[in-house]
């Protein structure tokens, strides 16, 4: 096995055989997540059967980030903020934003891992940002535009600002080609920053007088999820897809949700089983106590998962001892009906954690996916990173925002355009600072090289393009949502994208 980083030559061979004689042999072409994709599409399916496969794979691994994100890691973010007593304001742009971009900064971190992924991590953080920025914001206003919503003039151009700030900070280190330790940590810390801004910015007193009215500071992720059956019972057990299908009426016998259920088990179970929830209406002891037993296992696994075969025996076993005593320990400890009141934090943290785990997990199997298909197809892996990551992790986003904005009056457009730019403000200084974080680290007290792709400073033109077209008109037509602020800001997007596909074709 030689080291041809990246798996380069594959496309100089035509023959399947080949090919699989090819990714079997060279080490850049060994799967960087859990699933050896190239080894299965040229050496076990055939074309047909291995495109379909992996588009079916990409799409249920968009689900489960999002799922996870949804069901689990904003339970128990609520739950986190309700005993630290957070205000809706310091909830609403730390923990709302941490829910909505965790598979953004984890995607971002884990690409940076690997000095031939660092530019999948920068254009999918780049390439969200302009996504929600645009075509979300976008959307939005031409969703609301026949109800003349206006919106708060000091958040939007704070929010707006600031983000543009971000991006010139962004762009000098782009310029430099480098950045250390040092330089990591103060982009980092700009986030901290920005939350000073907000607090202090907002008027505590207005949201005490409508804090009965106002939405949970986790809305924009858990608005769509019923909570109780007409008939009284809990139904918050049960998966994503039976909730969609519950909502929009489109089984209404048992045996069609039943079917649903049965079908979305196989991805339903794995994290329900290790990953602790403990609000009153999804509590359930024997899952929680199966959940504290299996996850030292989890992580004992995913630790010593390429280490040798005597080393994982050893983490088995430490991780199963331990886990074992922390289940007995849960089940003489908890209640069969109700969540437990003691050590809730812990509990929580625990669930905390389990969710970040199952995120990085997902969010390291999708990039690895994304790679392996940009080497199938013959497709520079950051445009994928551009626009497939980037558009599968903004998906939330746009249903959620637009819901929100055209269901919740006035106050709901407020909070859908300010989630839009605190988001994007969240996954550029949080995802790229930790990013650059960790790999100024690695090189400490050297710096970190950053090679920046042309397209990289195209998009962040754009961006910063779409940025002004909203600031200017918004503020000419009095904060007022319209037509033409949105079909401005998706025309600005579309010029992009259609740069992008251009060049692709090498048209350009």
């Amino acid at each position: 096995m030689d080291d041809d980083i990246g798996c380069k030559r594959l496309q100089e061979y035509y023959v399947k055989q080949e090919k699989c004689y090819y990714v079997k042999s060279h080490k850049g072409c060994q799967p960087r997540g859990y699933i050896p994709y190239l080894q299965i599409f040229y050496c076990k399916f055939r074309p047909v059967l291995g495109y379909t496969s992996l588009a079916l794979w990409l799409v249920i691994l968009f689900y489960l980030l999002g799922d996870t994100a949804s069901s689990y890691f904003c339970s128990s973010l609520e739950g986190l903020s309700d005993i630290l007593k957070l205000s809706p304001t310091v909830a609403g742009i730390t923990l709302l934003s941490l829910g909505n971009g965790a598979p953004d900064v984890l995607g971002s971190i884990i690409s940076f891992s690997s000095e031939s992924t660092k530019d999948i991590g920068l254009n999918s953080i780049l390439g969200g940002a302009f996504f929600v920025s645009s075509v979300v914001v976008g959307i939005i206003s031409i969703s609301v535009s026949k109800h003349g919503r206006k919106i708060s003039r000091s958040s939007f151009i704070t929010n707006i600002l600031f983000l543009l700030f971000c991006l010139s900070c962004l762009l000098g280190i782009l310029i430099l080609g480098k950045i250390n330790l040092w330089g990591a940590i103060s982009f980092l810390s700009l986030y901290l920053i920005y939350v000073f801004v907000i607090f202090v910015c907002t008027k505590e007193e207005n949201l005490a007088e409508n804090s009965d009215e106002s939405p949970s500071v986790l809305l924009p992720l858990t608005m769509n999820f019923p909570k109780e059956n007409p008939n009284g019972s809990s139904d918050s057990n049960l998966p994503l897809l039976l909730f969609m299908a519950n909502e929009s009426h489109i089984l209404t016998d048992y045996k069609g949700k039943t079917l649903l259920y049965i079908l979305e088990l196989p991805l339903y179970l794995p994290r329900r089983l290790t990953i602790p929830l403990v609000s009153q209406e999804k509590w359930s002891k024997p899952c929680a106590v199966v959940s504290i037993s299996l996850d030292p296992l989890l992580c004992c696994l995913i630790w010593g998962f390429n280490t040798s075969k005597q080393q994982i025996l050893i983490y088995v076993i430490v991780g199963s001892s331990i886990g074992i005593a922390l289940g007995i320990l849960a089940f003489c400890t908890t209640a069969r009906l109700s969540p437990p009141r003691k050590c809730l934090f812990l509990w929580l943290s625990l669930g905390f954690l389990m969710s970040i785990i199952w995120t990085y997990i997902l969010a390291q199997e999708l990039i690895s996916l994304l790679v392996s298909i940009g080497l199938i197809l013959g497709i520079n892996h950051s445009i994928l990173g551009l626009t497939v990551l980037a558009w599968g992790n903004s998906l939330g986003d746009l249903v959620s925002n637009a819901s929100l904005a055209k269901n919740g009056g006035p106050r709901g457009a407020q909070l859908a355009i300010s989630g839009c730019y605190a988001g994007s403000i969240f996954n550029t200084l949080v995802g790229l600072g930790l990013s650059f974080t960790f790999s100024t680290w690695a090189t400490y007290p050297g710096s970190c090289t950053i090679h920046a792709e042309d397209s990289v400073f195209e998009t962040i033109g754009f961006l910063i393009m779409g940025l002004l077209w909203a600031l200017v008109i918004l503020l000419n037509r009095k904060m007022r949502l319209d037509r033409f602020v949105g079909s401005g800001l998706l025309a600005i997007y579309a010029c992009f994208l259609s740069s992008k596909i251009a060049r692709t074709l090498s048209l350009l």
